[in-house]
């Protein structure tokens, strides 16, 4: 309301100051111009005041921050932005950014800020003590909430073992229709019936535990192949002079991936069965660093290992043995020619069952029936997910981490609008249940659903397939979101800089990302990872694929081994009527 007033007093003032100065005609016309001159100067500085205000809401209006991450890692944070948030994801920081515009912090901002970040601090590489714990949150560990998003690593470690391990006797696992910490529940020790049905000998009806749904929900025979590969890669007697070993380095040329690395490997499973041999893997170049402490160099940092520890000494026992060389009871990658192993012919045990798998990949608006390696696209998905059944207590660290920085704000609200108002106040703890402890700790971790995972591959894979821009992934995006119009949450995977740059141009979609140094230009891959360092370049791409497995949603590039391989993965984990948008075909189709 200054404005207005301040402008009429000077209008006046000038008035009467003219009316002394004379009423002659040119007198007049001065005064006139004057006052129209003074008129337009006050409207221009109200029209620029107006526009500067508005320039610098629109800013504070799309980069806002809700606080900084409780996690200090610098390669497995993850970074959640809505796509009108340039400013801070140029940035790369690890806070977290949305489209509204910020209030000052209320008691409930506090208590979320609290939650986050005392579960965060659990999550560290050194859990804090109790009293150093109390002393930075004002509270104890157990009056902490449960976590719905992440996973007790130790308790799955310890179930999975006992899923993937010989019991006495060369008895089978405990694989009944009974799952996973319910095999552990006290009161079938004691129970005699109960334990001679646990203890039998695998059957038909048993299947791995690590197979999700059923067998219309996965690629044909999956859980009977998965069961077999078990029971071949897991003989009783490893020391039984007809067993025979296949021993053999993961593939470790700098310009292969991790997916061609796996791709390797697969073909050197299904010699191992072919040739009913026990695969024996040995030096992984990508476990060799400070992060595998137990297991380095070796498969078993990141998943369990392919076979018993019984098979492996026994192996590594006969590499030094002439004879058994000459015998041909083992034999290494250098007794296979290369295209043998990458194009080696799929066992034909099962029969066929690629011939009918189902038609749920979608290339260009239409389903994909038929096509040429249908053989192989089927057997790398079996090889790859035995590969991958069991989960270390690292590997699970390191998704729990990457949850928690992508979804802890959403978890603590969730959690806090459950339990008393007053929390930390007022603390209610209750002892945990059987049910909890045995039945609903099965249940995986929680994430906002549904969740779609994009892996967008571009650089250098030019030479190799057809790139396609970031805007083509987002075309497939929106058809799925036509369909299912509660989807907004993206996973997105990208070696490129570029990609996270054009997120600011889709503001209705959410999008996660882990928080590491990406290319910019043209890079080889080998290049690219050498500048990471070993152990980023290893863990950020695994949680990227293990969380494209868990996805609702993927859409990625069948010309890229990495997304080929994801796609088998889901195929063989209950996500095959979730189907698959591609942007382009396999190269070898």
């Amino acid at each position: 309301m200054m404005e207005p007033t301040n402008q009429k007093f000077l209008e006046r003032v000038v008035s009467q100051k003219a009316l002394q100065m004379g009423s002659s005609f040119p007198c007049q016309i001065c005064v006139v111009g004057f006052l129209c001159g003074v008129c337009l100067t006050s409207l221009f500085l109200a029209v620029l005041t107006s526009v500067g205000t508005f320039g610098f809401t629109g800013i504070s209006f799309s980069s806002l921050s809700m606080g900084n991450s409780p996690l200090n890692s610098s390669s497995e944070i993850i970074n959640v932005i809505t796509s009108s948030d340039y400013q801070s994801k140029v940035k790369e920081t690890a806070r977290w950014v949305d489209s509204k515009r910020r209030e000052p912090e209320s008691d409930d901002d506090e208590r979320v800020s609290l939650l986050t970040e005392a579960w965060g601090a659990l999550l560290a590489d050194r859990e804090p003590e109790e009293s150093e714990f109390s002393k930075r949150f004002g509270l104890s560990k157990s009056s902490l909430p449960n976590t719905p998003h992440l996973e007790n690593c130790k308790l799955s470690a310890q179930v999975n073992k006992r899923l993937d391990t010989r019991s006495g006797a060369g008895r089978f696992p405990p694989w009944t229709t009974w799952k996973g910490s319910l095999n552990m529940y006290p009161a079938t020790e004691t129970d005699e019936n109960l334990r001679s049905f646990k203890d039998q000998p695998v059957s038909d009806g048993a299947y791995p535990p690590w197979i999700v749904g059923s067998d219309e929900e996965n690629y044909p025979l999956t859980r009977k192949v998965q069961r077999d590969i078990w029971i071949h890669q897991h003989p009783v007697n490893c020391h039984d002079p007809n067993i025979k070993f296949l021993v053999a380095d993961w593939e470790k040329l700098p310009g292969f991936g991790i997916g061609a690395q796996l791709a390797g490997m697969a073909g050197l499973l299904a010699i191992a069965i072919n040739e009913k041999r026990v695969l024996v893997t040995g030096y992984l170049n990508r476990a060799d660093h400070d992060g595998c402490k137990a297991s380095h160099g070796s498969w078993s940092c990141y998943f369990f290992l392919e076979t018993s520890q019984e098979c492996r000494d026994r192996a590594f026992e006969l590499i030094t043995n002439k004879e058994a060389w000459e015998k041909g009871t083992i034999k290494g990658k250098d007794s296979y020619k290369s295209k043998e192993i990458w194009t080696t012919k799929v066992p034909r045990v099962w029969g066929d069952p690629w011939s009918y798998l189902q038609p749920t990949t979608d290339i260009n608006g239409s389903l994909i029936a038929v096509h040429h390696k249908m053989d192989r696209r089927w057997w790398r998905a079996q090889a790859v997910r035995y590969l991958m059944r069991f989960q270390t207590e690292y590997t699970c660290g390191l998704l729990n981490v990457a949850r928690h920085a992508a979804f802890g704000k959403e978890a603590a609200k969730i959690v806090l609008a459950s339990i008393d108002g007053d929390w930390p106040k007022v603390i209610t703890t209750q002892p945990k249940s059987e049910i909890e402890e045995f039945v609903w700790s099965n249940h995986r971790p929680w994430v906002p659903r549904p969740l779609l995972s994009m892996h967008v591959r571009m650089g250098d894979k030019a030479c190799e397939m057809k790139v396609v821009e970031f805007e083509g992934y987002m075309e497939l995006a929106h058809r799925i979101q036509m369909r299912f119009p509660h989807l907004k949450n993206v996973w997105l995977s990208t070696e490129m800089q570029e990609v996270i740059d054009k997120t600011r141009s889709y503001p209705h979609w959410n999008f996660y990302y882990t928080n590491v140094t990406r290319q910019v230009g043209n890079l080889s891959m080998a290049t690219y990872e050498a500048s990471l360092g070993r152990k980023t370049s290893t863990n950020y791409p695994l949680v990227n694929f293990l969380m494209a497995v868990e996805s609702d949603f993927f859409i990625g590039a069948l010309g890229s081994t990495w997304c080929f391989l994801i796609d088998g993965m889901r195929n063989t984990g209950g996500k095959v009527m979730a189907g698959y948008l591609s942007v382009n075909k396999d190269r070898f189709w």
